[in-house]
Parts: structure tokens; sequence; C-alpha cells
């Protein structure tokens, strides 16, 4: 029997490369539910190949195109964020990858782990704006969370078969586009140029906030929750070459490491699996092209954006939600023209200082934040 997934960001980076893990495994994998935000054509045409029960579309205005495509092959249709919530209810889903970038994917992952569905969890700000919420809703629930991000999918896999006595995450990140960059190099850099990154291939804003260093602040808090360990004890270590995902360092002072090519299909592909391992396609890692694996601090006074997610976790409550909801603002004024790629960190700080902080939020103090952020901003 298949295991039937739901997959929330189809048409997105994480999406549509866990579709091609599926369509190498039709086997093992089969598609129960798509959801998308406003890529109809792509939507469209990966229903068509995967069959699936069920797809959403979030866009409203391009609903009855999807509509009138899928109805002929009995594919029900739904709109809007609401019902892509009320699909994860579906006693027919057996895994639910969270794949929407942003805030958005909140709401649903946590609908679908009420229902009893174990997530594999691509969708880092589920974790950074409600991470306590969430781990407590999955533990009640008796439901799993399967990182796929690829340094958390690392840790993950560093981690199975021991029993504990971890001392700390050593949580590598490729330093992005601009290693090694001044601030007077930075104030000069272009959206074209944060949007080349050396080693993987990704979404626009998670490729924005690699080159920034927030999304490694982002895994830092995530990490946080999804291990039960505290901030201080994850060290991030720039590891330019992007072989050895993240390691775990044990308290008799033995490391364990997952290293392989920088590719997102093998995370997906081992959170869709597990606890089983399942023969990929996927180059091997060649050994011969790394003579060297090295290793730097990051420089966060350079990109501050990875100090103020430090701070963020510090302080707690709401502060991560505030700062996540600043970023996604900030982070579209960047793409958009408005903001310049240096001042990504200092909208975001001006937003830290003067939100009103709750140090202990409920959901919908959370959902409230983030629309007071985002309709401030």
């Amino acid at each position: 029997m298949t295991k039937r997934i739901a997959i929330l960001g189809s048409t997105g980076s994480i999406g549509t490369q866990a579709l091609n893990v599926i369509r190498r495994h039709r086997d093992l994998f089969s598609v129960e539910v798509l959801c998308a935000g406003s890529n109809a054509d792509l939507l469209i045409q990966q229903a068509l190949e995967f069959d699936p029960n069920a797809v959403a579309i979030s866009d409203e205005n391009k609903y009855q195109q999807v509509k009138e495509a899928l109805e002929p092959h009995d594919i029900k249709v739904f709109c809007g964020m609401d019902s892509v919530a009320d699909l994860m209810e579906m006693s027919t889903i057996d895994l639910v990858l969270a794949s929407i970038v942003g805030f958005a994917g909140l709401r649903p992952t946590l609908r679908a782990i009420e229902h009893h569905k174990p997530i594999a969890l691509a969708n880092k700000e589920t974790m950074i704006v409600a991470g306590e919420i969430v781990t407590r809703a999955a533990l009640e629930n008796h439901v799993p969370i399967l990182p796929v991000d690829s340094e958390h999918s690392a840790i993950f896999q560093s981690l199975v078969g021991e029993g504990g006595g971890v001392d700390k995450i050593l949580l590598t990140a490729s330093g992005g586009p601009f290693r090694g960059y001044n601030r007077q190099q930075l104030a000069k850099v272009t959206l074209a140029d944060a949007l080349k990154h050396p080693n993987w291939s990704m979404g626009r804003k998670v490729t924005i906030d690699s080159a920034s260093l927030m999304n490694k602040g982002l895994e830092v808090i995530e990490a946080k929750w999804l291990f039960d360990i505290p901030a201080e004890r994850i060290q991030v270590l720039v590891h330019p070459q992007s072989i050895i995902h993240s390691m775990v360092q044990y308290v008799d002072g033995s490391i364990k490491a997952q290293l392989g090519v920088p590719t997102m299909e093998t995370p997906i592909q081992y959170a869709f699996s597990f606890p089983e391992r399942i023969e990929s396609h996927l180059p091997r890692l060649d050994w011969q092209k790394y003579s060297q694996l090295t290793f730097e601090s990051p420089d966060m006074d350079t990109f501050r954006c990875l100090a103020l997610a430090y701070q963020a976790i510090a302080q707690g409550g709401n502060m991560p939600c505030i700062m996540n909801a600043a970023n996604e603002v900030a982070v579209q004024r960047f793409i958009d023209g408005k903001l310049t790629f240096l001042q990504i960190a200092d909208f975001v700080e001006k937003q830290m200082q003067t939100a009103p902080f709750i140090a202990q939020p409920t959901l919908d103090d959370l959902f409230q934040t983030d629309a007071e952020i985002r309709k401030q901003a």
C-alpha cells in the first residue's frame, strides 16, 4: 500500500522536488492532496500527472481556471487558505509535507497535527513563530515531526539510535553568495546578486534569507524547538562546500555528521520513507572533488540578521514572531526595490524594538502580532 501524501506548497521549490521523489517511487508514494498559492498553470499540470483526490489554490482569483481544468478529471478543487486547512482533516492522508513558505504555513500545519497527521516539515516559520505551541500539539497528538530542511534532517539523522547525551548542535551554513563581504560591499549588492546562491537551488525568499544569514538564524530557532536544546548550545559554522549538512556533538566528545551532495531531494525522500532508507538516483559524493572541507565562524557584525535571531529567541515570547513577520516584509521590499540589502536588518531591528512584546502569547496573540507587524510595515 502506498503512503498517501498531501503537499502544501506543491508549486514551490520543495514541492516540485517532492514530486520528483514521488515520480520515481510510485510504488511507495502517491499524491492525495496538492495545495498551491497562485501558480494555477503548474498546479493544473501537477494534478493531471499525479491524479490527487483534491487540490486547493490559495488565490481565489485562480479558482475558476483550476476548477474548469480539473473537474472533467474528477479531481475536487477548493480555494482559499481556510480550505487548505480544512483539507488536512481528510482521513485518507498518511503524511503532510508542510512546504508553504512563510507564516501562512502555520494554520494548516497545526490543523494536520490536530488530526494526527505525521508532518514532514519544510516550513521553518511554523516553528519560528509558534515552536512551543506546535511541539506541544505534536506531543499531545502523538504526531511525529520529520524535518526536511537539509540541516535539521542531518541533525535528526545524527540523533537516530542515540539515547541522549547531546552536548551541542553544530549547524552548518554555506555563507551564501556574499561570504567574506564587508558592509561597504554589501551596500552595492543587487537582487540578482542575492539570488545567485553558490550551492543550493531554492525559492527567492529562502535564497535571500540565506544571503543575509537570516535563514540560519531561523534554523537556530527551529532547531531549538525540534530537538529541545537551548539556543546557546547551537553553534553556527560556515562551511562553504555544503557537504556536511550539520553535526551533533555528544558529551563524550564524539561528533556524528550527515554528509552528501547538496540537494533537497535527499532529506525529502528520507522524511517520506523514515524509518527506512530507499534507493535514490541522485549523484553520489565524489570525494576526489573535495580535497578540503573548511569551516569558519559567521560574521554576525556584518550579517546582523543572524544576531537578531539569537536576540529574538533569547527574549522569547512573541519576539520571534515579530522578527519573522518583519523579515518577510523586508525581503519582499528588497525584491520590489524599496529596500537595499543592508536595510533588511535595519528594518527587522526597528520592528523588534518598537512592536508590543508579549511574554506568553497565545496562538491568537501570534496571529495578531503577525497581522499588526505587516499592517504597520
